[in-house]
């Protein structure tokens, strides 16, 4: 009789761990379940909506913010006086008269660059002066803005860039151009902007980066880091 308790008490003991294990391998599956259910939404998320509420971190809330309103949505980008005084001088200047509004981006390279502020809407336009190189080791990245130049470092004056990624081709960047700030939100219509149907560029027909619709910079403003106008 004594051996059959001892039996059965080893049969209960045995079935306890059995369900022991069994609990918790399915708390482990229901994890995982969960963990890619969490991964599947992330992956149906619409991209648009995503950039849309990016925001860049502001570096200094001090720093003047110029906003560029577009057909595809607004820009709002910080200037960093600290790292190119010239260059901020020489565009909040420029953007408090107008002069950037109703001009184009009149060259964009998917994953690359969209250019403007060209008076001419060619590459061949300036303000009537140069500006001094004001190169430093900001990295050119998705949102940078630079100044665009000729083969002469010193040969910057209206036209400047927003990078579309951070890759080889703006790497090559850094160091080489004057980067003067950073967009801190808008990045859903940089992004559009960036994906606009391209042709040759009549300057350089080897090139596909003249927009076939032209892409307006409608109008550029002093505003605070939100894009709201001062």
């Amino acid at each position: 009789m004594k051996h059959i308790v001892t039996i059965l008490l080893g049969l209960l003991l045995l079935l306890g761990l059995t369900i022991g294990c069994s609990s918790d391998e399915k708390t482990e599956t229901d994890v995982t379940t969960d963990a890619e259910k969490t991964e599947a939404v992330a992956a149906v998320a619409d991209p648009a909506d995503t950039l849309a509420a990016k925001r860049y971190p502001i570096r200094d809330e001090n720093n003047t913010f110029v906003t560029i309103q577009t057909d595809f949505g607004n820009m709002t980008l910080e200037l960093y006086r600290d790292i190119a005084p010239a260059h901020v001088d020489s565009f909040v200047a420029r953007t408090g008269e107008g002069f950037y509004d109703g001009t184009l981006f009149f060259r964009i390279i998917d994953g690359f660059m969209i250019q403007g502020g060209d008076p001419n809407n060619n590459g061949t336009g300036n303000a009537n002066y140069y500006l001094p190189a004001e190169f430093s080791k900001m990295e050119h990245q998705t949102g940078t803005l630079s100044m665009a130049r000729g083969r002469d470092p010193n040969s910057a004056s209206c036209q400047f860039f927003v990078c579309l990624a951070r890759n080889r081709s703006t790497m090559s960047l850094d160091g080489e151009y004057t980067v003067f700030g950073q967009m801190v939100k808008g990045y859903d219509a940089l992004a559009k902007m960036g994906k606009v149907e391209c042709k040759a560029n009549p300057m350089n027909p080897r090139e596909i980066s003249r927009p076939v619709e032209d892409v307006y910079l409608r109008k550029a403003f002093l505003s605070d880091a939100e894009g709201n106008s001062l």
